[in-house]
């Protein structure tokens, strides 16, 4: 069995990942949650840290992996991949697929920041932006655990794009308020398929167990 390799979005944790990490655990899979550098951990640390972090978590793993980033984690997962020879398939959950040269100010269609430096505001009402399918409560559990983000993890553009090599799989939050699913939809034509579940931007949270078999049904070989 593939291990999950699970690389969490800006202003997360590894944390986020408690709910669907016991569900792909009774599937069968093996999991990994590294901890990105540029949340909350390191106020300098960029995109380029935080592939760093993930290629080195790969080269520790024996046998084959199957790397999810959900959000800005698929800027990281896309660099990371690179040149790793145990990667089988990237999924990409609701998040940023950059081609070489993108950043995610790139796919917004933004202008670099003239200064790389400092910490990138938190979205706008995280409640209905990223946990609008959560109850009050468990809202209120994930916005406590939300950190820090650095301006330059969103600024740096990745070096290499993985996904022309690897085989990738892309799943649409068609409910999404954070990442618009039209521009999920746009990135998603340069995946090798897409799936969509009905959910707003982290059905880690909201959809576990379903999420957990979509997974499954995509990290098994045909």
């Amino acid at each position: 069995m593939t291990t999950v390799m699970l690389v969490h979005g800006a202003w997360h944790r590894p944390t986020c990942w408690a709910k669907l990490e016991p569900e792909l655990h009774a599937l069968g899979h093996d999991t990994r949650s590294p901890a990105l550098r540029s949340s909350g951990e390191h106020p300098t640390a960029g995109m380029h840290e935080d592939a760093a972090v993930l290629a080195e978590e790969l080269a520790s793993i024996e046998g084959p992996v199957v790397l999810l980033g959900h959000s800005y984690g698929g800027i990281p997962i896309t660099e990371a991949a690179a040149g790793a020879g145990n990667v089988v398939r990237l999924i990409y959950l609701a998040a940023y697929m950059p081609d070489k040269g993108q950043s995610l100010y790139t796919l917004h269609g933004a202008p670099d920041p003239d200064d790389m430096s400092g910490l990138f505001p938190l979205i706008d009402d995280p409640r209905t932006s990223l946990y609008g399918d959560l109850t009050d409560a468990e809202a209120e559990q994930a916005m406590s655990e939300l950190v820090q983000q650095t301006v330059r993890s969103f600024a740096e553009k990745v070096d290499a794009a993985a996904w022309r090599d690897i085989p990738s799989t892309y799943i649409v939050a068609e409910h999404d308020k954070a990442i618009p699913p039209a521009l999920q939809e746009q990135m998603a034509v340069q995946a090798t398929e897409i799936h969509r579940i009905t959910s707003a931007h982290c059905p880690l949270l909201s959809q576990p167990r379903r999420l957990a078999a979509l997974v499954d049904e995509i990290a098994r070989p045909a």
